[in-house]
């Protein structure tokens, strides 16, 4: 069983496939279930948690993307706010997609540094584990977390637990997320012929830290690049890796759904 761990069900891109035939196709490809992704709190979030309340093999998430963190609506949640949100439903299983993208810079650094700092805050106040965005700003990504690692040492009553999500990045920062104790996830992006250091990345991963993901309707893997990516196609990307770790199929879908369900702890099959 393969679990998508990153996807956006409600997205403008998705040709106009309703959230519930995206659910149902995956869910006839022997998908097993997928986390559906917030982006911006104040008009996404009750949509994609209705979704997730729908259905029993889909989560969703919490939070406020880079792109989005200078909007007023966005600024204007407070740290109280998202606890509230994330404490009060079952099905949200995770804080974000929340960080830095330093490749556009849609919204100043500074907004996106005090929202990325907010969401992790609100991570160890719930336990729920963090989704990281983070494009061209790996030295930025590492002092963000590890300053409030340190200052929330004592001061919150959970450790700080997350994943760095569509990995892209340079191999020293999955390297320091892994003392961290996060998760790497990889997209379609990893199949991409031309992306050899990314794979060399994906290869060093331990077996208990990987996880994969479409970030559907972004990122179609090969053989589908170019067309609207879907959780259905999570098992190309999960195939390709399998093949390029040296194991099996079946095994790396089982090793990586244990390692969905370990971090998103909150979500349960039933």
């Amino acid at each position: 069983m393969w679990i998508d761990s990153h996807c956006h069900l409600n997205h403008s891109r998705n040709e106009g496939l309703s959230p519930d035939e995206i659910i149902s196709d995956f869910s006839e490809n022997g998908i097993g279930g997928c986390v559906t992704i917030n982006c911006r709190i104040s008009d996404e979030f009750e949509d994609i948690l209705n979704i997730a309340r729908a259905h029993s093999n889909v989560w969703c998430t919490l939070g406020t993307h880079p792109h989005d963190a200078g909007a007023d609506e966005e600024q204007s949640i407070t740290e109280d706010e998202m606890v509230r949100l994330a404490q009060a439903d079952p099905n949200v299983v995770g804080i974000g997609e929340s960080g830095l993208d330093y490749f556009y810079d849609y919204a100043p650094r500074d907004l996106q540094e005090a929202s990325f700092r907010k969401h992790i805050r609100v991570c160890m106040r719930t336990g729920l584990p963090l989704i990281v965005h983070t494009r061209d700003a790996e030295d930025d990504t590492i002092r963000i977390i590890e300053d409030e690692i340190k200052s929330g040492e004592g001061a919150y009553a959970f450790p700080l637990r997350g994943v760095l999500h569509c990995f892209s990045s340079q191999e020293y920062l999955a390297m320091r997320a892994l003392e961290w104790g996060f998760y790497v996830s990889f997209s379609g992006m990893v199949t991409f012929k031309k992306l050899t250091d990314l794979q060399e990345i994906a290869k060093k991963i331990p077996d208990d830290r990987i996880l994969v993901e479409t970030d559907a309707p972004f990122l179609a893997p090969a053989p589908h690049r170019g067309k609207m990516n879907r959780p259905s196609y999570v098992r190309h990307t999960g195939e390709f890796l399998a093949d390029l770790r040296g194991v099996s199929p079946d095994a790396f879908a089982e090793q990586t759904s244990q390692n969905f369900f370990t971090l998103f702890d909150k979500a349960i099959l039933s």
